[in-house]
């Protein structure tokens, strides 16, 4: 099982990534143009999803650590890049 051990893509599955595979707002990463859901961490453990800079709202860059398990990215470590917003929503609109 190949372990991974680089900067990533995270941001909310379904609001973010258009992943609808599952219902709600859940933590996903994207390794180059593919998108995982997490298991292993939720989108509220970062503060709230729905703030201006949560995750339904932007693509934020994040040191991961994981596997890739049947399609889930099963994390060990996720650490926020602090000044790594990559994409907002609000960028989009102006």
């Amino acid at each position: 099982m190949k372990q991974y051990d680089q900067i990533m893509d995270a941001s909310c599955g379904q609001c973010m990534f258009a992943m609808g595979e599952q219902v709600g707002c859940d933590l996903a990463v994207r390794i180059d143009t593919k998108a995982f859901f997490v298991k292993g961490a939720a989108i509220d453990d970062f503060g709230d999803a729905h703030a201006e800079d949560g995750f339904c709202n932007s693509i934020r860059k994040a040191k991961v650590k994981g596997h890739i398990q049947e399609s889930i990215f099963v994390v060990t470590s996720l650490e926020l890049l602090s000044d790594c917003l990559l994409y907002t929503s609000d960028a989009a609109d102006e």
